[in-house]
């Protein structure tokens, strides 16, 4: 595994950074991603200063994620429930199934 150096442009400075090769185009995105966000806060006019325009931006993609991470945690819980009823639904068919060419 090699490394690489890409430089980044977020609200207008370039950044360099080093990252895996293989990862390359997944922080070109990123670094997109939060350029554009950092964009929308600063030309929202209400938050001035590089420094808070990051720290806002960090807070709603750190928002967003958490959320995000809260609804796939329970969307998975609601999906091993389901699979286990249907499991137990499966197993009394099979049960019962057994029990008819018992008879």
């Amino acid at each position: 595994m090699s490394n690489s150096t890409v430089t980044v442009n977020i609200l207008d400075r370039e950044y360099q950074v080093n990252c895996k090769t293989e990862e390359v185009d997944e922080l070109t995105s990123t670094a997109r991603y939060l350029d554009g966000e950092m964009k929308k806060i600063r030309d929202s006019g209400k938050v001035l200063g590089m420094d808070r325009i990051a720290v806002m931006a960090a807070l709603n993609i750190s928002h967003d994620y958490l959320t995000l991470s809260k609804e796939h945690t329970s969307t998975k819980t609601n999906s091993s429930e389901r699979i286990s009823n249907l499991a137990g639904k499966i197993e009394r068919s099979l049960e019962r199934q057994k029990s008819y060419s018992l008879s």
